[in-house]
């Protein structure tokens, strides 16, 4: 069952209440060093490219699977950069945490578009020319990059960033 039908049944039984998702992100960049971001349709704000896991899916599957179907690029995983949770309240009033564990992954194909209903634009921008981000993706993002940086994880009793 794909996530958004088995959203849509916990929605209808829940409401608005708190649900618990696990999610991925991506950090793709191309050879230029450039990042490939989508302006999200729910919000209009740029992001990485993310999603909900599908019931019983691998999470490296997962963001393999979620930048083809929003931009059309295929890409490989370089590193898993983190595991983080986040709350996320949307503008219809459904109250989320996601448990998202965030790649950076590199481009080895398809072309950048729209792909989906989720974004209203996708584009890949210079590392030191990208639109606003919000805190959480500029976080993520930072993360990724790090070369030296090991995975991220909030340790214990730190509520993570």
């Amino acid at each position: 069952m794909p996530a958004s039908e088995y959203v849509r049944n916990l929605r209808a039984r829940l409401g608005h209440e708190l649900i618990m998702f696990p999610t991925v992100s991506a950090a793709v960049l191309n050879d230029r060093g450039e990042l490939l971001l989508h302006q999200r349709s729910d919000t209009g704000n740029w992001s990485l490219i993310a999603g909900l896991m599908d019931p019983g899916e691998q999470p490296a599957d997962a963001v393999l699977r979620e930048v083809e179907e929003e931009t059309a690029v295929q890409v490989k995983i370089e590193r898993l950069a983190g595991v983080v949770s986040h709350d996320v309240t949307y503008p219809n009033g459904d109250e989320c945490q996601m448990v998202n564990i965030f790649f950076r992954c590199r481009a080895v194909g398809g072309e950048a578009r729209v792909n989906d209903t989720e974004s209203l634009a996708v584009a890949w921008f210079p590392l030191d020319a990208l639109p606003r981000l919000n805190p959480f993706n500029r976080r993520l993002l930072e993360l990724a990059l790090d070369d030296d940086a090991p995975p991220y994880f909030a340790a214990p009793g730190e509520g993570g960033f």
